[in-house]
Formats: C-alpha cells, structure tokens, sequence
C-alpha cells in the first residue's frame, strides 16, 4: 500500500467518523464519506473494497498504533508484569475518544460474515501487547497467552461500553479482577505440572504440546502457527 493510499484511506475514515455514531459502520456512512472528502467514488472503492467494513478495520488499527505509541514511552520498570498488561489494556481503550464508534463496531463484527475479521482484530492487538512487552515464547505459550487476553481485552470491551462510572474506574476494577482469575488459573496449572502423581498422565499431552511452535516470521506462510514433526 502507497503513501498515498494510506492518506486516502486517512481521509475516508476521518469523514466518516462523523456518520458511524448514527448510521454504524454501513454503506451510508462511507458514501457519505465519499461526498464529503470529494474522493473518486471508484477510487475510494479501490481502496476499501468491503466500504465500511475497511474503514472500522482502518479504525481499529489506528487505536492499536495509539496503544503502542503509549506503551513506548510509559515506564514499566517498577511495574508487575500483571500491571503492565493492565496499563497496556488500558492505553488501547483511552484511545478511543467516542465509545459509540466502538459500539457500532461491536455490531458490525457480530455479524457472522465479519465475525472473522473481528476476530482476526482482537487477536492483532492482544499480540500487539504481548510483543511489546516483550514476548519472547516460541511454543504453545505463544498462543495461549494471546488467547487468554483475548478473552479478557473482549470482556473488558464490553464492560467499558456500559461504564458510566468516574474516568471508568469500574472498568479498570473489572480489568484488574479478570486478570486476577487468570493468574489462579496459571497457579493452578503449575501446581499440576509439580505434582508427582500426575506427571505420567501429562507426558502424552505434553510431549504433543512441545511439538506446536509460534509462526514463522516468513513471507510465502500466512499459517497461524506451526507442527514440527518429531525428529
């Protein structure tokens, strides 16, 4: 994607901005995205093939840039590793200035032919955080930790979306909580793996578990991850 399609894209999103809080992220607000910014109908087609399904996707990895500007500059070092993902959540849900866009989204990407894509957005940011981080798993680990904030990044979206509460601090509450169940869970699960009793009956599991591997980072494998086979 040019310099120029990225600005393009920039403008439409810009523009419509203003529509999707009443008309949601639809054909109405990216046509009138297009009266608005005086952009070539077809060129703005071009550009977002799926209209206004691009465009919230647009919006979305705008708020993660936002996220990782913040995380960039913030100071970690006396922070607990639970803490930071907290803050991290934080930052990417501050970067939103008009919870009705989010709303709208919401709507959008429960619907079953972009559940996907909704999907596929979450599971970005949430890998997003982990890597800067500083996410260094190569294993199994690399997706269960994805998977298990995405669960709480999705909960923790639907909660902010109904807080009224003083600079959201009910939400922040909640975030703090259902980070706090993740973390027995993890206790749990070392727990398990000490336990002398069961370590026979995990050594099929976990031997199959050593086999999975985080993606490669190449170009010509677009695969969530990869099965090495046993040498």
């Amino acid at each position: 994607m040019t310099h120029t399609t990225d600005n393009t894209r920039d403008h439409l999103l810009n523009a419509a901005l203003l529509h999707v809080p009443f008309d949601g992220w639809t054909a109405a607000s990216f046509d009138a995205a297009i009266a608005d910014t005086g952009i070539a109908p077809a060129l703005a087609r071009a550009i977002c093939p799926r209209g206004a399904v691009d465009l919230a996707l647009a919006f979305h990895e705008r708020g993660d840039s936002a996220m990782l500007e913040r995380i960039e500059v913030a100071d970690f070092d006396a922070m607990r590793f639970r803490d930071r993902i907290a803050a991290a959540v934080r930052f990417r849900l501050d970067a939103v200035e008009d919870k009705e866009l989010v709303r709208r989204g919401v709507t959008l990407f429960s619907l079953p032919q972009y559940a996907g894509d909704g999907t596929k957005a979450i599971w970005h940011t949430c890998g997003l955080i982990w890597e800067a981080l500083g996410d260094t798993s190569e294993d199994v680990n690399w997706y269960t930790k994805r998977a298990t904030l995405a669960g709480v990044y999705s909960a923790t979206v639907l909660y902010w979306l109904g807080d009224d509460s003083p600079d959201h601090q009910a939400t922040w509450a909640f975030l703090d909580r259902r980070i706090e169940n993740v973390m027995q869970i993890e206790k749990l699960k070392a727990h398990v793996r000490n336990n002398a009793a069961l370590k026979p009956l995990l050594a099929g599991p976990n031997w199959l578990l050593s086999q999975i591997h985080a993606p490669k980072r190449s170009a010509d494998n677009d695969l969530p991850g990869t099965i090495r086979p046993h040498s």
